[in-house]
């Protein structure tokens, strides 16, 4: 466990994702769940060392199971955006392991399947702000990896926990994304928060640097898709993409069948949908010309 500001914790060394910790006055705000229940119980009580009261909320930074299926077992208040909690009510309230294809964390944990999902207690639309310092804590929906996708932003400590908006060294999650609103946030990110700690969902801390190669990584995804759109190529063809997006990229040699398939999965999807969008856009501007 590290503190990277007096009372803000990050563990970076659990299956899943990196999990964060705001240890206030009024009680602890947690950043995603660990998403075995092994590093549930090690988190938890690490966090009692540190003076965390029993009083806590935790916040779902999006949807992504790898980071919301261990909140039931933190047994607390739960927070996420409106979009969050639309697709946890889509899901069986059971988690059965479906579409176990795309590159995540938790398919490589076998006691994944069969845990109970934990609804959303509150919810918001745009921003919310926790007073339970000082400092503040302010959640800030910042779509783009995740229709939902939520920022914990904490502004006297310059800390801003970002989930998957940038991740470094490995590829990105795309089944779910809006590359356009992504590349937005972004954008907010590099000139609002760059004097910040970032903080990512998976990895940790990462310099100003890596929301730049971020940004390049997805304008080069959508020119890619723009090419095969224009060739009329089913979505298959995105795997010859890959070579290109990991090129770059430095990773231990037993992830890379992982982070292979994390972008199979993740480029034919986004292409499939990416292909019928514009379709209907180009008809729409045939039935309506100017």
């Amino acid at each position: 466990m590290q503190e990277i500001f007096q009372g803000i914790f990050i563990e970076t060394y659990f299956t899943g994702v990196t999990v964060g910790a705001i240890v206030l006055p009024h009680g602890t705000i947690l950043l995603d769940a660990p998403l075995k229940m092994e590093d549930v119980r090690s988190w938890r009580a690490a966090l009692a060392n540190q003076g965390s009261s029993t009083n806590r909320l935790l916040v779902n930074l999006d949807a992504h199971p790898d980071r919301s299926l261990g909140a039931r077992a933190l047994e607390c208040t739960i927070i996420a955006h409106q979009k969050t909690a639309q697709i946890f009510r889509s899901r069986p309230s059971v988690f059965k392991g479906q579409n176990a294809e795309s590159g995540s964390e938790w398919e490589i944990y076998n006691d994944a399947v069969g845990t109970r999902w934990a609804m959303p207690d509150i919810t918001f639309t745009q921003r919310i702000s926790l007073h339970w310092g000082p400092p503040d804590v302010i959640l800030e929906h910042h779509p783009g990896p995740a229709p939902g996708a939520t920022w914990a932003i904490i502004p006297d400590a310059k800390v801003v926990f970002i989930g998957d908006a940038v991740l470094v060294n490995q590829p990105p999650f795309l089944a779910n994304a809006d590359i356009t609103s992504w590349l937005e946030s972004l954008d907010v990110l590099a000139k609002t928060y760059r004097d910040y700690i970032i903080v990512s969902g998976r990895g940790g801390t990462l310099p100003i640097d890596a929301v730049h190669s971020q940004i390049k990584t997805l304008k080069n995804i959508i020119k890619g898709m723009d090419r095969l759109s224009k060739r009329n190529a089913p979505p298959e063809a995105t795997e010859s993409l890959i070579p290109g997006l990991l090129a770059n990229m430095s990773f231990p040699t037993h992830l890379e069948e992982q982070y292979l398939q994390r972008l199979r999965y993740g480029l034919s999807v986004y292409y499939a949908r990416y292909v019928r969008y514009r379709g209907a856009s180009n008809h729409d501007q045939a039935e309506n010309p100017m």
